[in-house]
Parts: structure tokens; C-alpha cells; sequence
């Protein structure tokens, strides 16, 4: 009765009624149901649903309570709603989302906020469908087909007509389009796009994890074929324009699976005792012009995603393996920096030039470390030199305030199938530290060299920021360490509370509590994001910074190489809104992108530990949430989770303050950093979930 009384006033929202009007309305013929519909209007009033206008004459109240923004679906039916102005989700229930999917934009009534109780409403319109593609395996049967969805978003599976089935059977992984979903269907309606293979071949789910996140599993061919005309001679002209390193002592250090190599070094000395260094990057700019058919798709890829055994690259492989990549002995094109620095790395002088290369000599990390540690080895003198600069720049950025984060990364060995056989742990070492170093100061140089001008006019120009850290979310993390004998501060400069939180990461180095506490400084920060509005890097320490040194698998590093080509050129500044508008997409696909990563991770973690099951192991609590305790293992690093339902010794709630869940009648506590015992009790592939039970 309370729904069709609120539908005639939603049906004509100008419209004055009266209880008798009303009841005629839906129908209501008798003494008892009207009494009913006055006590409902009484209600709804009170609520401010509806307003008395005068004596018993009511009006639907549509002021300021319809907001736009996106929708979140979740599997559980949780549902929410987050408003385009920003603010606190709210909550709508499945029966008044109108069967909108997760990420459309919706226009939604809020509904009047009962005491006590969270704000809630409704979906009155759906004004933009984002993702209507969902993954899943295939069921067949005699008459028609259902997509069984693995998707966190839908709980419900897609049935598919017989005749769109594209050749799928059972137990097909599959790609499936919702076309449409009936008001009062429970089910939405669905065509298959592709089959990507038999559940389980590893192929088949990894291009499923990519299809879950709208990411592209295959490279267009006419993208392809753009790029296969593309020539990879440099004329002399070309050469004529340009700076020429190709004397100059000149390498590559990068990961020993690499195939893109986007930048080198060159380092000589000088008569008067300082380097000359050059940080040479690809100028994929040069083959890759704007607006091209390459570029759109490199622009809505906007990034490499890197899955646990693979690389989906955001340019054509002959561009990125080939023609840009920086390979020893080939002649190259690149954007470079070049710095004359002194023995105490100060930087005297430094230009941003076009130059011509060719790479000695291509370096994995561990060959380079092993330069370093035994002072022998091609190129030892450029090796070490670089090595002793780049530790005192670093020494001079932590002393500037630069957060010291060297988490330490787990990576998977892996047969050739895709199967993982073992994991080890990633730690970097002085090798990297010196390629890290001369990229943070060549990208520090370019967001300098356009950012830092005398003018009052600024160019428009892309750069990657980091907020200071949220004062709230900093006493939280304060207050929570102080239990373990840890005080750090939370006011004062920029420049103190990293220093401190310096001091407290190096405090913790070595202890149990190591992991759980960087953990937690981590979560503390802001996310670094691409914007056209500069306010420095706070991890970094610096006032200007930008990404310049990986143009083969960023987009916003070709963005920048294109800006400094113009302004370079004395060219006008580009239109601020268009490139705000370009930053957002590319910091939301890097989103997008490391999250497909971890669900590779989370899927080969699953796929490792399914023939343990039953088997014991230690490890620490790395998450707590109302649904339970997340625990990392020690021995490889491999997370699942202890369901709340499972601990049912008593009824446990989620106290998020102090990251734990604590038990109603016991007061037990379960902590973030506890140490735990667990059994293997569960790995399903399919939800890439692991589960454990406390032993």
C-alpha cells in the first residue's frame, strides 16, 4: 500500500492529493484500508516524503532528495550508490535498483532517512550503462544456456538463448553481453561475445580476468597491421637533427624477462672530474603520432598490464619489442635528459634534448648487482660511478622528507603451462635503487623545466601528484601503533611527519610487527594520481614531479614527451579541461589495471595451494573485515581467508578503528598482526578464494 501510495504521488509530483483522491486512486473501497491511507500519509509527512501543503492536501516532495552518480552492485545484494558530488555511499536495496549493473550512472530518489537508521534509495533511472559484458562458465542444456557469473557485482546468473551460444558448451569459460534485463525478470538476458577456452586452461583465465575488468585480452589486427608499415630505417636527416650518443658508453639494466626496454644510460667523465650522465628514453612520440590509429588504442588501454605470467602491452608488439625498445647494438631514437652532476650528485647543469643512440650493452639487475658487490665486469667504471651518485641522491631525497616504502614484492616460478611451482620474494637491491634514482631525477627535471617558470601564465602540462596524508587517517595509524611501543608525530611541516614516519619504518625493520605496520603507512597515504594541477609528490619530497621515463607502457609519459616537444617549440599551452579530462582516464586505468593484477595473483595463490588441502601452517592476520580474518602465510606469502562465520566460539563484531574483531561475550580479540596456526580448509578457482580454518 506505502509503494502505490508513493507512486501516484511520484506519477504527478506537482499534483496535490487527499486521503480520499489517494484511496480512489489505488483502489481502496473500504472503511478500514482508509484509515490505513490516512495513517500512511500521516507517516510518509513525517518522514518528509510527502508535505501537508494544507489541511489534509499533500504534495510529493521532490526537492533536492533525486542525485546522480554510480552505482556499485555487489553479489551479496548489498548494493550502493556513490553521488557525483561526493559523500557517504548509500544504500540501495536489490529491489529498487531498477537491475542496474555495477558502474552505471544512475539518477536515484533518496528515500526519508528513518531515525536511527542509514540513509537508503532508489534507482529511478539509468542514464549511462557502463560495463555490460560479464565472464563466467558455460552450462548447457537441451533447450537453452546459463552463464554461470564468477562476477563479485551480479549475483545472478545470464541465461542465454540457445541460438546466441557462438558455439559454447559446458564448462567453457566465456565472455557474455547482458542485452537486456526484463523488470521482472530475476535473471538478465544475455548473448556470448567469445569463448576463451576450457575452465581451467591458464590461458583461458587469465584472458577471463582481463575480461572481468574490461580490459583487452587481444590486440585489434588493424592496430597491428598499422604498426607492422610502420618503418624502422632512421634516415640522415633524422640523425642531422638530433644529438649524437652513439659514441658515448651506453646501457640498459631492467628485469632479466624484459623485452621493452624504454630507457638507457650513458655516462662519461669529464676533464674536471664530473659525469656527464644521460637518461635516455625511447621516443616512441617519433613513430607514434597523435590522434593516429595507434594512439587511440594506446590511449584507452593507457596503460601495460602486467598479469602474474604475462605482459599485455598498450603498444603493438613491433613498436614496444621492437622498433622503441632500446636493444644493444641498434641504433635508436630517444627523448633524453642529460645531466653534468659533481662527486657530491649535485646537479650543475642539465639540458632535455632529442638524441640518437646505441646501447653497449644490455644488463639484467642481478648482473649489475654483481658489478657492484665485486667491483668486476663490462663497463665496471660507469657501473660503480653511477652506483655512488645514485646513493647519494638518495641520501639527499630522504633527507628532503622522501618516504622510504621498500616493500618487499612475492613473485611465482612457472612452468611453461602457466603453473605455479613456487614463490620467492623480489627484493630490491642497489642495482635497481640506481635506475630508480636517475628516472625520479630526470622525470623531477621535466615537471621543473615546464612547471617552475618565472611566468604568471603556467602551460598546461601533466603531472603525477601525491597528497599529504589525511590527518584523521594519520592519529588513527598513531594511536593504533602506540599499543605496540611505537610514538610517531602527526603534526607539524611536511617534512617532520615524513622524517617520522621514516624513523618509524626504520624501527620496525626485522621485528614481527614489520609487515603489518608498512602495511598500514601505506593504507595511511593518499593513491599518486595524473593531474594537470600541480602540488608536488609528498612520498617523493618534491614539488614538481611527472612521469616521463616509460613511454612505452604509460600513456600519460607520451602525453608528457608531446608537451615538451610543443612548448619546446615555443607552441601555446594546450586546453586545461581536455587534459584534466585525459589524466583522470589514465589514473583510472592504472586503477583498473592493478587490480587485475592482484586477481592474477589472488588465482595463481588459489591454483598453488589446492593440492594442500588439510595442511597446517603459520601465518599473520594481514586483514580484518566484517567478514572475517584475512592471514598471510610465512612460508609463501599466500593469503585466504578465515570466514566469521567460522569462528563460532562466539559472536564476533568488526571494530574498524583499532583493525580487529572482537567477541561479544569472551571480549577475545582477533588483531591485525596477530600471529595465527591454520589449515588449509578450501581453494576455489572459479571465486579465486582461499579458506582457511583456525586450528
Amino acid at each position: 500500500m506505502i509503494h502505490a501510495i508513493i507512486q501516484v504521488f511520484k506519477s504527478s509530483p506537482k499534483e496535490p492529493f487527499n486521503y480520499r483522491q489517494i484511496s480512489s486512486m489505488i483502489g481502496v473501497d473500504n472503511q478500514v484500508q482508509k484509515l490505513q491511507v490516512v495513517e500512511i500519509l500521516y507517516t510518509l509527512a513525517s518522514e518528509n516524503i510527502i508535505s501537508e501543503i494544507d489541511r489534509g492536501r499533500y504534495r510529493y516532495n521532490d526537492w533536492g532528495t533525486t542525485m546522480i552518480g554510480t552505482f556499485i552492485r555487489r553479489q551479496n545484494g548489498k548494493n550502493s550508490f556513490l553521488p557525483e558530488e561526493g559523500g557517504n555511499p548509500i544504500f540501495i536495496a536489490e529491489r529498487n535498483s531498477a537491475h542496474a549493473l555495477n558502474g552505471d550512472k544512475v539518477k536515484i530518489q533518496l528515500h526519508a532517512k528513518r531515525k536511527g537508521a542509514d540513509p537508503e534509495g532508489e534507482v529511478i533511472e539509468i542514464l549511462e550503462s557502463q560495463r555490460r559484458t560479464i565472464t563466467g562458465k558455460l552450462q548447457v542444456t537441451k533447450g537453452f544456456a546459463f552463464l554461470v557469473t564468477e562476477d563479485k557485482t551480479l549475483a545472478n546468473d545470464i541465461f542465454i538463448p540457445k541460438e546466441k551460444l557462438k558455439g559454447g558448451k559446458t564448462g567453457d569459460k566465456a565472455v557474455v553481453r547482458i542485452t537486456e534485463w526484463p523488470e521482472e525478470a530475476k535473471n538478465p538476458l544475455g548473448e556470448v561475445v567469445d569463448i576463451l577456452g576450457e575452465a581451467g586452461n591458464n590461458d583461458a583465465e587469465m584472458n577471463a580476468i582481463l575480461a572481468e575488468f574490461d580490459l583487452p585480452y587481444k590486440y585489434p589486427e588493424n592496430v597491428e597491421k598499422a604498426a607492422n608499415k610502420i618503418s624502422e630505417v632512421i634516415t640522415e636527416e633524422e640523425i642531422g637533427k638530433r644529438e649524437d650518443f652513439r659514441q658515448i658508453t651506453t646501457f640498459t639494466i631492467d628485469p632479466k624477462d624484459a623485452k621493452d626496454f624504454d630507457d638507457a644510460l650513458s655516462a662519461q667523465k669529464s676533464e674536471d672530474g664530473t659525469w656527464e650522465v644521460g637518461v635516455h628514453i625511447a621516443d616512441v612520440t617519433h613513430y607514434v603520432k597523435s590522434e593516429s590509429l595507434i594512439d587511440r588504442e594506446a590511449y584507452s588501454r593507457a596503460t601495460s598490464v602486467y598479469l602474474v605470467d604475462r605482459t599485455i602491452p598498450m603498444l603493438p608488439e613491433r613498436l614496444c619489442n621492437q622498433i622503441c625498445s632500446l636493444r644493444p647494438n641498434e641504433e635508436k631514437l630517444c627523448f633524453s635528459v642529460i645531466f653534468k652532476l659533481n662527486s657530491n650528485a649535485e646537479v650543475i647543469q642539465s639540458r632535455i634534448t632529442r638524441t640518437v643512440i646505441k646501447s653497449n650493452r644490455r644488463f639484467t639487475y642481478e648482473e649489475a648487482q654483481n658489478i657492484i658487490e665485486t667491483g668486476e665486469g663490462d663497463y665496471k667504471e660507469e657501473i660503480l660511478a653511477l652506483n655512488e651518485l645514485a646513493k647519494k641522491l638518495r641520501e639527499k631525497r630522504f633527507k628532503a622528507g622522501a618516504i622510504a616504502f621498500d616493500r618487499y614484492e612475492v613473485k611465482f616460478d612457472i612452468d611453461e603451462t602457466g603453473k605455479p611451482l613456487g614463490t620467492y620474494v623480489k627484493v630490491s637491491k642497489e642495482a635497481n635503487k640506481l635506475i630508480e634514482e636517475f628516472m625520479l631525477l630526470a622525470n623531477q627535471t621535466v615537471a621543473e623545466f615546464i612547471g617552475k617558470t618565472k611566468n604568471k601564465t603556467k602551460k598546461t602540462f601533466v603531472y603525477r601528484i601525491h597528497e599529504q596524508p589525511d590527518p584523521e587517517r594519520l592519529r588513527d595509524f598513531s594511536s593504533f601503533i602506540s599499543r605496540f611501543g611505537y610514538k610517531m608525530r602527526t603534526e607539524g611541516s611536511k617534512t617532520d611527519i615524513s622524517k617520522n614516519i621514516n624513523k618509524l619504518l626504520d624501527s620496525v625493520q626485522g621485528k614481527p610487527e614489520e609487515n603489518l605496520i608498512e602495511t598500514l603507512a601505506i593504507r595511511s597515504m593518499q593513491k599518486a594520481r595524473y593531474t594537470t594541477d600541480n602540488i608536488g609528490h609528498y612520498g617523493l619530497a618534491m614539488d614538481y614531479y611527472t612521469h616521463f621515463t616509460s613511454p612505452i607502457r604509460r600513456y600519460p609519459d607520451m602525453m608528457v614527451h608531446r608537451l615538451l616537444e610543443r612548448y619546446q617549440a615555443g607552441g601555446r599551452s594546450v586546453i586545461k579541461n581536455k587534459y584534466e579530462d585525459y589524466c583522470k582516464h589514465c589514473s583510472d586505468m592504472e586503477s583498473v589495471a592493478a587490480n587485475a593484477e592482484r586477481a592474477s595473483i589472488k588465482y595463481k595463490q588459489v591454483e598453488f595451494m589446492k593440492d594442500k588441502l588439510g595442511q597446517v601452517f603459520d601465518g599473520v592476520v594481514s586483514g580484518v573485515t566484517e567478514w572475517g580474518l584475512y592471514v598471510e602465510l610465512n612460508e609463501n606469502k599466500c593469503e585466504g581467508l578465515i570466514p566469521i562465520r567460522d569462528l563460532d566460539d562466539d559472536y564476533y563484531e568488526f571494530d574498524e578503528k583499532n583493525y580487529c574483531l572482537l567477541g561479544r561475550r569472551t571480549k577475545r580479540t582477533y588483531q591485525l598482526g596477530d600471529l595465527i596456526t591454520v589449515k588449509v580448509a578450501q581453494a576455489n578457482l572459479e571465486r579465486k578464494q582461499l579458506d582457511f580454518a583456525i586450528v
